[in-house]
């Protein structure tokens, strides 16, 4: 097939610079791996069971596209018990990703623009290109909070959706209580749709994470297990919000997804019953050890959340110093994967302390060398 007879939608962004880490990481030997933004601690036992005998016991196949009932219900009463909205459905969806991907199709048309918070996650952008839409990028930079006053003025009567993470990836950051406030009510106030990306909800160290929904009732959540049960390959999300919206997400679901994998729906049910705590201790831990490690020749925005630290490089440029990262034997992802600009670097702590200490070292050593 020659590339005249691909639809012009795949060339309009690159392959994951993640992905390529990733691919380069299965080249070298014993790498010190800090990119990877996936969990490394085990799924709880009561987790893996669930899904086992979902398996053994042949519930193996299609299930509604809303989702199991018995997962569906018990996410239905938290959400009820938690924002007493009226109007909010739940939707179980093929990993927040799916979850993502079904949104900007039930939201976004070709030339509407979506506000998106600079850095942001890399999902991001070409999701809103893919459907024809415009991103319209607010610098969060140097301390990556949202400010009001650029939201506001990045507002136009074509902005149709703002994408909002908090715990972010790629820097760590919890939003405030007044920033969040402040962005659910300019949101209300202008008609746009809030979305809010909230999978690394279960990773907030330093005080509890604040939805927009507290503020805003027609703010659509995304959240699920990936990342708070180490189940990142189980594809096990969910969605909630106002049931227009939620309605048009299932009926879109309908004719991509189907539905979320019916076996980990079940394990779902059971994780909803697993303490997370003791993981979520450790990680702090991670966080402390990392930052700490080298607060003193790195700047740092302190994160708060998720299991990200993303430094400012101490010369060059970000590319730069993570090749020559890389040439040590240490993987990490520049920050212009996440951004327009390429002056930090993502690390993630979801590693054994071993390779955490071992990154440290190496990441002080060549910020002591220069370009």
């Amino acid at each position: 097939m020659s590339s005249s007879q691909l639809a012009a939608r795949t060339t309009s962004f690159d392959s994951s610079g993640i992905r390529k880490v990733f691919d380069l990481a299965a080249q070298l030997t014993e790498p010190i791996n800090l990119s990877i933004g996936q969990p490394d601690f085990p799924v709880p036992q009561a987790v893996q069971d669930a899904a086992i005998e979902a398996i053994r016991s042949g519930r193996n196949g299609y299930t509604v596209t809303q989702g199991i009932a018995p997962l569906r219900e018990r996410l239905q009463q938290r959400i009820e018990q938690k924002f007493g909205h009226g109007d909010r459905q739940m939707l179980i969806t093929s990993g927040t990703s799916g979850g993502l991907v079904l949104a900007v199709l039930a939201l976004v048309d070709a030339g509407d623009e979506v506000i998106v918070f600079d850095p942001y996650f890399v999902m991001y952008e070409p999701l809103v290109s893919l459907v024809g839409g415009k991103c319209v990028l607010v610098d969060t930079y140097p301390d990556f909070r949202v400010d009001p006053g650029k939201v506001k003025a990045a507002l136009t009567p074509q902005t149709k959706l703002i994408l909002f993470n908090s715990p972010a990836n790629p820097t760590g950051i919890v939003a405030g209580e007044d920033e969040v406030r402040q962005l659910a009510q300019l949101a209300a106030d202008h008609g746009v749709v809030l979305l809010s990306d909230e999978i690394y909800s279960s990773f907030s160290y330093d005080g509890p994470v604040v939805s927009p929904a507290a503020f805003n009732d027609q703010t659509l959540v995304l959240d699920g297990f990936s990342k708070s049960h180490a189940v990142t390959g189980w594809r096990l999300g969910y969605a909630h919000g106002p049931a227009e919206i939620i309605e048009a997400m299932t009926k879109l679901q309908q004719y991509t997804f189907v539905c979320a994998p019916q076996p980990a729906q079940w394990a779902g049910v059971a994780a909803l019953d697993v303490d997370m705590a003791a993981a979520q201790d450790i990680y702090r831990r991670k966080r402390d050890l990392l930052v700490n490690g080298l607060a003193d020749r790195f700047e740092i925005a302190h994160p708060g959340g998720a299991f990200y630290v993303f430094p400012r490089v101490p010369w060059g440029t970000a590319e730069e110093f993570v090749s020559r990262a890389i040439e040590n034997n240490l993987l990490i992802i520049p920050g212009k994967v996440f951004s327009r600009q390429d002056t930090h670097f993502r690390l993630s702590y979801a590693a054994a302390d071993e390779v955490i200490e071992r990154g440290i070292e190496v990441l002080n050593r060549l910020a002591g060398e220069g370009p």
